[in-house]
């Protein structure tokens, strides 16, 4: 009764569904036991250069990369790693076309070989389940409130929110706190 729900229930990230750039649910329990960094992105923003190139040189450094059995493999049956892109208009319009327009620019323009989801929202009422959550979880600067695109959030392997980076972070310089989140150091 008349209770807020400005608090999401749900106590792991593999709780959530999510649409990906074609509209067809994704169950994010998919990815249990793998690291998720999760960024909102767009393909006109001032930073998309920078963080949509570093992107794709994590994803390929550390996608097939982890720890097995006390020691370090390479393996093409196992993701330790994924990087989710939520693509966003919310900024200045910097994400203008469709879900897959967002995709088709990502993986032509960046080879982005990891999931490019629906668009969302990220702030305010209408926001994304899944992104109150992480900021529920994790919340930065502007406290419940995603600052600009190319936030980025790391997410260890049972689904619990561990860091939050500013757009203003580059994605290379979080390589400590992914190989850490693996098992590497």
């Amino acid at each position: 009764m008349g209770g807020s729900h400005s608090v999401p229930i749900e106590t792991s990230i593999h709780q959530f569904t999510v649409k990906d750039s074609s509209g067809k649910d994704v169950d994010l329990g998919r990815y249990k036991g793998k690291v998720l960094l999760i960024v909102n992105v767009a393909s006109k923003c001032g930073f998309t250069e920078t963080n949509y190139t570093q992107l794709s040189e994590l994803y390929a450094k550390y996608r097939h990369k982890g720890i097995y059995g006390g020691y370090l493999q390479y393996t093409d049956n196992y993701w330790d790693f994924e990087i989710l892109a939520f693509p966003c208009n919310q900024f200045l319009s910097q994400e203008p076309g469709t879900s897959q327009e967002a995709k088709e620019f990502a993986c032509t323009r960046f080879q982005a070989e990891y999931p490019i989801f629906q668009k969302v929202r990220v702030n305010g009422p209408d926001a994304a389940p899944v992104y109150k959550f992480l900021k529920a979880n994790q919340p930065g600067f502007m406290m419940s409130r995603i600052k600009w695109n190319f936030t980025k959030f790391l997410v260890d392997k049972d689904g619990k929110v561990i860091a939050r980076y500013a757009p203003t972070r580059n994605p290379l310089s979080i390589e400590k706190d992914i190989q850490k989140a693996l098992g590497e150091i």
